[in-house]
């Protein structure tokens, strides 16, 4: 699947991520809320991180190849050494995996990265949706019959403070997508 990915690099529009169930195509471009969100979270845990480390908000992916799984966060908490590495990064050197919930897709973050980051070794996975003004950070990743997954999931609200890791921020005017019947659509 990754030659087949590498080959498609440039050709097709959107992003494509290998999950456990397969190839994940999401065609649509980032969009506003999305992007900001991204953008705001990113800033305000660089603000409260050690300088060692980076909330990094772009290529490469990060793969564990005996798993066949390759995901890109929206953000990654890294240490800048553990960036210094051809390729993609390897997931157990992340921190923490952050994902702002797709408009076009929220079961790629809700149900597929929920069930492939604890198999790949990334200790923290933080949901933040838009849709809904909400989040959960995972933690604690545990044995199971159908494979390693999170053991302690604490849900948020928007406006309300929120720990990552060792960094707690604040969820305060974080953007909401429209809804059919907001005054914004």
């Amino acid at each position: 699947m990754r030659d087949f990915l590498q080959s498609m690099d440039d050709t097709l529009p959107g992003r494509f991520e290998i999950t456990k169930e397969g190839i994940v195509h999401d065609m649509t471009a980032g969009i506003g809320p999305h992007e900001l969100t991204t953008l705001r979270l990113r800033k305000r845990l660089e603000k409260v991180m050690p300088d060692e480390l980076v909330a990094h908000t772009g290529a490469p992916e990060v793969e564990l190849e005996g798993e066949g799984i390759m995901r890109r966060p929206d953000v990654m908490v890294i240490a800048w050494a553990d960036m210094d590495v051809p390729g993609s990064f390897d997931p157990r050197t992340l921190i923490a995996a952050i994902e702002v919930v797709s408009h076009s897709n929220p079961d790629n973050d809700w149900v597929g990265k929920m069930r492939d980051y604890p198999l790949i070794g990334i200790p923290t996975y933080a949901v933040f949706d838009p849709r809904t003004g909400t989040g959960a950070v995972l933690t604690d990743i545990h044995a199971t019959p159908d494979g390693p997954r999170y053991a302690t999931r604490k849900d948020f609200v928007y406006g309300e403070d929120v720990t990552i890791g060792e960094w707690t921020i604040s969820t305060d005017g974080l953007p909401r997508y429209a809804t059919p019947d907001s005054p914004e659509s």
